[in-house]
């Protein structure tokens, strides 16, 4: 269902090519944002203004308890010459749980997907057009509130924000598993995308970076063994020729969050007669794997990577080279059939684009 959403345009725009393909994720966002308030119990109306300062409470809720949850996906030039975006139903369906899982209010298709339909079909000049870039989406949806009560906020905010945007990682990943913090335990928030889960990587993340790596390995939060996410992004091998990564669990109890990413990927990979295995997978087992010549490769997989190899890869010392990924490995056909889909070169059975 489309909703009229007003549109003030921006009287300074700031397109260029040099900021349509800008080489640094995030950090350049196009002229135009959607924001919608909510109070008293329901959402107002949407509307699209210029990118720009904003005003908030002195005390936010956000701030002080944590009610802030997002979302990333992207918008994809096509041939002729539109646009598209890849999945929004699938993240509005995850925004939603995580917003059931901290109390907040949930959004309507209309207000997320027409909003964003809207806000690209606006600034569609800044989808990028070098090989392999497209059109970061970051819908935000945060407590305004003020209250110094331990309880949900009764106002909040909803922003989509658009940027140019790079591949993420143009070389190999080095990961070291981290053995003192955790990202996250079952019945926790590991399963929702909520701004804490990010906060508490940051140490980890930069530790590693001072040891030479490009972030950390999680592991599960019981016995440091069995490995969870590659730092920002699910995780997958290749062991034997079968595709393996970790299963997701229920959003309240499990500690992974369910990528979309990730999820098409496998929905390609089965429906190209790949096997895929979800299960467990203990970080002796990996290395147990490359000694023995059965590992023929490992990634992390999410939504500004899309497919990131992993280079090398430290637990307790030990520092482990991973083979690159063939040309014909599972995880590189299936990421390249999945890159063509979203840039409509090949046909989508899946019903996966949305046109803008």
């Amino acid at each position: 269902m489309s909703i009229p959403i007003p549109i003030t345009r921006t009287t300074q725009p700031r397109l260029s090519e040099a900021t349509r393909e800008s080489d640094r994720f995030g950090a350049v966002f196009s002229d135009h944002v959607l924001v919608a308030e909510f109070s008293d119990g329901q959402w107002g109306p949407a509307e699209i203004r210029p990118y720009g300062d904003t005003t908030l409470p002195v005390a936010p809720l956000v701030a002080h308890y944590g009610q802030g949850i997002f979302e990333g996906f992207k918008a994809f030039r096509q041939p002729d010459g539109g646009a598209a975006l890849f999945r929004p139903d699938a993240n509005l369906a995850r925004m939603n749980r995580s917003a059931a899982r901290l109390d907040m209010p949930a959004l309507s298709a209309a207000l997320f997907i027409e909003g964003t339909r809207a806000l690209v079909d606006l600034d569609r000049g800044w989808i990028p057009t070098k090989e392999g870039s497209s059109l970061y989406i970051r819908p935000v949806h945060f407590a305004t509130g003020e209250t110094l009560g331990v309880r949900p906020s009764d106002r909040y905010r909803f922003v989509i924000e658009t940027c140019p945007s790079p591949l993420y990682f143009t070389g190999a990943v080095d990961l070291i598993t981290e053995l003192v913090h955790v990202r996250a335990a079952p019945g926790g928030t590991g399963a929702i995308k909520c701004a804490g889960n990010y906060a508490g990587s940051l140490v980890a993340a930069s530790r590693a970076q001072k040891q030479g790596f490009t972030n950390v390995l999680w592991l599960d939060s019981a016995e440091r063994r069995y490995v969870e996410e590659a730092g920002m992004m699910n995780i997958v091998f290749v062991i034997d020729g079968v595709v393996v990564t970790p299963p997701i669990g229920d959003v309240d109890e499990g500690s992974i969050l369910p990528g979309i990413t990730r999820d098409s990927l496998l929905t390609l990979l089965r429906d190209g007669g790949y096997p895929v295995l979800e299960r467990r997978i203990a970080i002796d087992e990996v290395f147990a794997a490359a000694a023995q010549g059965r590992l023929q490769g490992a990634a992390g997989v999410g939504t500004a990577a899309t497919l990131a190899p992993l280079g090398r890869l430290s637990h307790k010392g030990e520092v482990l080279s991973l083979p690159p990924l063939a040309l014909d490995s599972p995880l590189v056909v299936a990421s390249r059939q999945l890159d063509d889909l979203r840039r409509g070169k090949i046909p989508d059975p899946y019903g996966w684009l949305v046109r803008v």
